[in-house]
């Protein structure tokens, strides 16, 4: 992809994930991320509806007028972005794929949290971390990980999640806000999640393909599997082997949804062809 193409489609994103941060996101997300409390700013002449807990007794002594002191939200709050990029984010069976999504959530969070005067950082993963950027505030720093999310090209193509989150509890050591962004078609990270949700916020949000959930029926098939660059040959035609894998994927799902559940972190399901904007204002309603 050239120079001037790449940042076409950083603008093409950035106006849609910008418009939706700025006109439903940005609020909802200061509401649904507080920050660590609340302090002091100013004092005021009271009035009507004040909160008479806040009165400042010396100030209104001083000058025979009721004063209130003013507090507002302390935030400085960090969001980490984690984008799964290996090679199963690649498939798409309608209008987009699955990592084109993907940006465009991530972008959306990123702005939102701009918006909000919150440092976001990045983890690309596979099955091993491909890149960190530490967090930083600012519009420039947000087109610089949109720039990443479109054109960064992975060295792996499996997936490990468990690893993404060892790298993310050693790096960032202060509470931060932490979406997750994968199919989760993975093992064996539950332990490692909690772990991380005991430090962290954290979110989890999966985003699938309809045509992941079952096998249709097709007879003979070539099928080549992204990750391990395998082909195979399917009889999609079997009813046993389309029932093994409907039940290999909803396994996948299920240990996403406890894992999760259990570690008291967040999630959200997506379908590519479902609109993210009312899964992501659906979840961030709940929390608030």
């Amino acid at each position: 992809m050239d120079t001037k193409e790449l940042l076409k489609k950083v603008r093409k994103i950035e106006i849609k994930t910008r418009k939706l941060s700025d006109h439903i996101f940005g609020g909802e997300y200061h509401s649904t991320f507080k920050g660590r409390g609340m302090t002091f700013s100013e004092v005021r002449q009271y009035q009507y509806g004040d909160d008479i807990r806040n009165i400042d007794w010396n100030v209104t002594a001083r000058t025979n007028e009721p004063h209130v002191k003013v507090f507002e939200e302390e935030r400085e709050l960090t969001m980490m972005l984690m984008v799964d990029i290996s090679a199963s984010e690649l498939f798409g069976t309608d209008q987009q794929f699955k990592n084109e999504i993907i940006t465009e959530i991530a972008a959306t969070l990123a702005f939102s949290a701009t918006q909000n005067n919150d440092k976001i950082g990045l983890i690309l993963f596979t099955q091993e971390v491909e890149l960190f950027i530490p967090p930083k505030k600012g519009r420039s720093h947000v087109l610089r990980i949109i720039r990443e999310l479109i054109e960064f090209k992975p060295k792996q193509k499996t997936t490990n999640i468990a690893e993404a989150l060892k790298f993310l509890s050693s790096v960032i050591k202060k509470r931060a806000i932490v979406f997750m962004l994968s199919d989760f078609i993975a093992d064996d990270y539950s332990q490692t999640l909690k772990i991380a949700a005991k430090r962290h916020d954290v979110t989890g949000i999966r985003i699938y393909d309809k045509h992941e959930e079952q096998i249709p029926n097709l007879g003979m098939v070539q099928m080549h599997d992204q990750e391990t660059n395998e082909l195979m040959l399917v009889n999609t035609a079997s009813k046993k082997i389309r029932t093994n894998y409907g039940e290999f994927y909803k396994n996948k799902v299920s240990y996403f949804k406890e894992s999760f559940n259990k570690s008291g972190a967040g999630c959200i399901s997506s379908r590519v062809d479902e609109s993210y904007v009312k899964k992501l204002l659906g979840y961030f309603k709940r929390r608030g």
